[in-house]
């Protein structure tokens, strides 16, 4: 059960498969609103994973905050482009499974192994051992960032 629909939480270690499917957990796959229609959009994350939006999401909030920004801009411009020209929208197919590109396969150093994790309003996916390598929120900026939540 969830919280809400396309809110996604925990962690999951899973595998691709030889062609670079990847199951998505049960817990995720209904946590989709039926709006998504089974896809999502995947592109290269902040750090180095790949997230994956549920389409309604990517349209209400990343698409939309990309419009707003002016192309006038060549800062925004690039920015636009770099977030855009990896995203690709995929389909759960029958097992519950997204295709991941090549690139960002390469770009997130995945092979085999991989955690997922949910992130809020999208899901995240890593190579584990990069996300060990991920330096911890301080204390203090967690009782900072946990006063603004309300934890």
């Amino acid at each position: 059960m969830t919280i809400t629909e396309n809110t996604f939480t925990g962690e999951f270690n899973y595998t691709l498969d030889s062609k670079g499917r990847l199951n998505i957990p049960s817990k995720f796959r209904s946590a989709l609103s039926p709006e998504n229609d089974g896809n999502f959009v995947i592109t290269k994350g902040m750090d180095r994973c790949v997230v994956a939006y549920p389409v309604v999401e990517w349209q209400s909030r990343v698409e939309a905050g990309l419009r707003e920004l002016s192309s006038t801009s060549q800062r925004n411009r690039l920015f636009v482009r770099s977030v855009t020209r990896y995203a690709t929208t995929v389909r759960l197919d029958g097992q519950g499974r997204i295709q991941l590109t090549p690139y960002l396969k390469d770009y997130a150093c995945l092979d085999r192994d991989v955690r997922i994790i949910g992130v809020v309003n999208k899901i995240e996916i890593w190579n584990p051992d990069d996300l060990e390598n991920i330096e911890e929120l301080s204390l203090e900026d967690f009782d900072d960032l946990s006063d603004i939540v309300i934890l």
